[in-house]
């Protein structure tokens, strides 16, 4: 794996760039060939939180993980096991539909049983039954980008879709983890 570290509001110390390497170079293990793509790290500070971001491009498939904690080192040890859990539950997708297809993919190791114990495989199932649990039915009312701020604020949520006023297109205003808002626009 090639790493590509970046540092936002931190400074980069030669041991957390080997810590961070070292955790998720770990991630090989689950593949047939080390992966050439070059995996991007984030590592930033905002609020006395820090945080990791990684990014692995992979042939079909975009593994990627954000993390913040009060401790960076536990940031990357848990970034490091939300990626696992991705790579598992990829490969069980994977393998199922190409036995179902009757070919193997080559991209992940065929066993891991060294890898993953019963109780992280039972773990996997549960995350392979998405349930919807709710269903919600509304009218889109036509406003501007300010005016759906001021209801997402309202309502008290972390998103809002509306009809915007001024490209008639579906979008979604969104509370970002800075405090400030995105936006989404349909094409």
């Amino acid at each position: 794996m090639n790493f590509n570290i970046r540092g936002e509001n931190i400074e980069l110390t030669a041991a957390l760039k080997d810590y961070a390497e070292k955790k998720i170079g770990r991630l090989e293990k689950y593949f047939e060939a080390p992966p050439t793509s070059e995996v991007n790290i984030k590592l930033s500070v905002v609020r006395n939180l820090q945080g990791i971001e990684v990014t692995i491009p992979l042939p079909g498939v975009l593994l990627r993980a954000e993390v913040k904690h009060e401790d960076m080192y536990a940031s990357i040890d848990l970034v490091t096991e939300k990626l696992e859990r991705q790579i598992r539950k990829h490969k069980t997708k994977v393998n199922r539909k190409f036995r179902q297809e009757g070919r193997l993919k080559q991209l992940f190791r065929e066993s891991d049983a060294a890898l993953a114990g019963s109780s992280a495989l039972k773990l996997l199932d549960e995350e392979d039954e998405l349930e919807v649990v709710r269903t919600k039915q509304f009218n889109l009312k036509p406003m501007d980008v300010e005016e759906a701020i001021l209801q997402m604020n309202m309502v008290g949520h972390n998103f809002f879709v509306f009809a915007n006023s001024d490209t008639s297109t579906v979008n979604v205003v969104y509370r970002r983890d800075d405090g400030r808002y995105g936006l989404i626009e349909a094409n």
